[in-house]
């Protein structure tokens, strides 16, 4: 195979697999797992496992990483208030409505980056950006309302948790970069997790929690964990250094289609023609952002 088609497949393959992790976190919070505990879970076998993969690859790297703590401090802040609250966010919302529902709000975060970009750099923003702004604010209202203003289809919980997940996304995409830069996003994001996961342990009750080991439960744990972070997660970096990075999120923007699948199969969740709308407008918002950036990327070439 080629390497763009190689660096597609894995990209893609990622998408779904993080779809799938939505799905299974809410299989195992319906169960009763709460979503602190969940949380806390996921961050550290996940975070172990990256920061093993790390460890393998690039050993020098790490023993380097943590004398540094200039490094360690800006680490951190992104691990509790982007790793930590992202993470909590996305499953409460999920908890609070479902999988794709929770997923396809969280999208909307790439707007609310090129709202405060526009801000901060005191930009206007493009004729296309107005449209996807439009799009993902028209998209996020039929979503929570099915096109009736007085009243809500979401829980307004459900609600706030959605938007609140999509802007703690925002500060995960933007908190690491210049870790990332100088470290590695395995090393990172591994590091990251496992420091927000021992962090949060005496405020979570994981320590006195009771996680159930049925043959359900463990292929739950796997989706999110395994399949949902880990694979996903080294799955996209692969398929990123194959096609770049534009070009992998823009093809991993199936997540949310792949959470809604998963729900509606595994979960039976119920979505009315009128979720599909608002959805289909929040993902073309993502896609006429991610097309901007494309099209700058194949022209600074």
């Amino acid at each position: 195979m080629s390497k763009i088609v190689k660096g597609t497949l894995y990209t893609v393959v990622a998408g779904i697999a993080w779809g799938l992790s939505g799905t299974s976190g809410q299989y195992l919070m319906a169960h009763g797992i709460s979503a602190l505990v969940l949380t806390n879970l996921r961050l550290i076998i996940a975070g172990l496992a990256l920061v093993a993969l790390s460890y393998m690859t690039a050993k020098d790297k790490l023993y380097a990483f943590f004398k540094d703590r200039k490094s360690l401090l800006s680490l951190l802040l992104f691990a509790v208030f982007g790793l930590f609250l992202n993470q909590f966010a996305y499953l409460s919302a999920i908890q609070e409505t479902n999988a794709g529902t929770a997923t396809v709000l969280q999208y909307v975060c790439p707007v609310g980056i090129l709202i405060y970009t526009c801000i901060k750099d005191k930009v206007a923003p493009t004729l296309a950006e107005i449209i996807s702004i439009g799009l993902a604010i028209g998209g996020t209202f039929l979503i929570a309302t099915h096109g009736k203003v007085d009243q809500l289809s979401v829980t307004p919980l459900g609600l706030f948790w959605g938007l609140f997940s999509a802007l703690t996304y925002a500060l995960y995409i933007i908190l690491p970069i210049a870790l990332i830069k100088k470290w590695g996003s395995i090393l990172v994001i591994g590091v990251g997790m496992v420091i927000s996961g021992v962090v949060a342990i005496p405020f979570t009750g994981v320590l006195q929690a009771s996680i159930p080991t049925s043959l359900d439960f463990l292929f739950a744990f796997a989706g999110i964990i395994i399949i949902g972070t880990v694979f996903a997660y080294t799955a996209f970096l692969k398929g990123a250094s194959l096609i770049g990075p534009v070009k992998s999120s823009l093809l991993a923007s199936i997540e949310p289609i792949s959470a809604v699948f998963f729900a509606f199969l595994i979960m039976k969740e119920q979505f009315y023609a009128i979720d599909f709308v608002g959805m289909a407008m929040i993902l073309l918002a993502v896609t006429i952002i991610s097309l901007k950036d494309l099209l700058l990327e194949i022209k600074s070439k």
